[in-house]
C-alpha cells in the first residue's frame, strides 16, 4: 500500500495546477503492472498521461520505491470501465447508463443527477396497456454494484 500512497502523492503533485484532472485509481497489480487511471472533467489528453508517466517514473526510479521489475501504465479508464467516483458521474450527466444493483437487478436510463449519496436516472417505464413514460428513479450509491455508460452510435 505504501507504493500506491507514494504514487498518489506524485500524481497529485504533477496535476496540482490542473484542477480539471483527477485520479480514478492507482493499483499495483500482482503481474507487476503499476496502473494509474486518470480522468478529466472534459476527458484527458494523452499528453497529460505522458507527463504524469514521466514524472512518476522518474521519481520512483530516483527514490527506488519499487524493488522488483514493474511496468508503469498511465491512461484513462476505458469506455467499458465502470464509474467509481461521483466526479465521473457528474461528467456523464445527460448520457445513458446501466446500473447494476446489489440485488442483481439492472436498470437503464439517462443520468440526470448525482449527489454524494444517490444517482437519479430518467428511465422509460411501460405499464400494461399504456404508452411508455419517462419517470425518474433514484438509487442510493450504497446499493449500486456497478454503473457503466452505454455507448451510442447515433
Amino acid at each position: 500500500m505504501q507504493v500506491e500512497n507514494r504514487v498518489k502523492e506524485l500524481v497529485e503533485e504533477k496535476i496540482a495546477d490542473r484542477p480539471d484532472l483527477f485520479i480514478v485509481s492507482i493499483r499495483m497489480l500482482k503481474s507487476g503492472v503499476l496502473e494509474i487511471l486518470l480522468d478529466g472533467d472534459s476527458g484527458i489528453p494523452i499528453a497529460d498521461c505522458v507527463a504524469v508517466s514521466r514524472h512518476v517514473g522518474f521519481h520512483l526510479e530516483e527514490e527506488n520505491v519499487i524493488e522488483n521489475a514493474y511496468r508503469l501504465e498511465v491512461s484513462s479508464p476505458g469506455v467499458d470501465s465502470p464509474l467509481v467516483l461521483v466526479r465521473q458521474y457528474e461528467k456523464n450527466i445527460g448520457r445513458d447508463i446501466r446500473i447494476k444493483l446489489e440485488d442483481g437487478t439492472k436498470r437503464e436510463g439517462k443520468l440526470v443527477a448525482i449527489t454524494s449519496e444517490a444517482v437519479t436516472i430518467e428511465e422509460k417505464v411501460k405499464e400494461k396497456g399504456k404508452k411508455a413514460e419517462l419517470k425518474e428513479a433514484i438509487f442510493p450509491l450504497n446499493q449500486i454494484q456497478e454503473t457503466k455508460v452505454l455507448i451510442s452510435f447515433k
